[in-house]
């Protein structure tokens, strides 16, 4: 396993940090809101919210995997022989003996 670095820690931390902060604020603004009182419009509401929210994200994760996978998300490369074999992976520029770097 591979040790880290003062930066990578530094990183870490300050993420730790932030993640602790952010729980500390959520329940002192979740303990704060115990008088007040939701309708049951409210309640549909917030369930509306929360079932569209998922729907849509799950919708955009799967045309996210659909795009993926059947191979728009290809970069545009004028250089590429359309019949070489995708599953090569890309290639760079250095690969190509008739392209040279400026």
């Amino acid at each position: 396993m591979q040790r880290l670095g003062r930066g990578q820690a530094a990183i870490l931390v300050t993420l730790v940090l932030l993640l602790a902060l952010t729980v500390v604020l959520a329940a002192t603004g979740w303990n704060s809101a115990e008088s007040v009182q939701m309708t049951s419009a409210g309640w549909l509401a917030m369930g509306f919210g929360i079932f569209f929210s998922l729907l849509i994200g799950c919708g955009l994760m799967a045309l996210m995997f659909y795009s993926s996978r059947s191979g728009y998300d290809e970069a545009a490369d004028p250089f590429r022989d359309p019949r070489e074999n995708a599953s090569d992976g890309p290639r760079r520029p250095t690969d190509r003996p008739d392209h040279t770097i400026p």
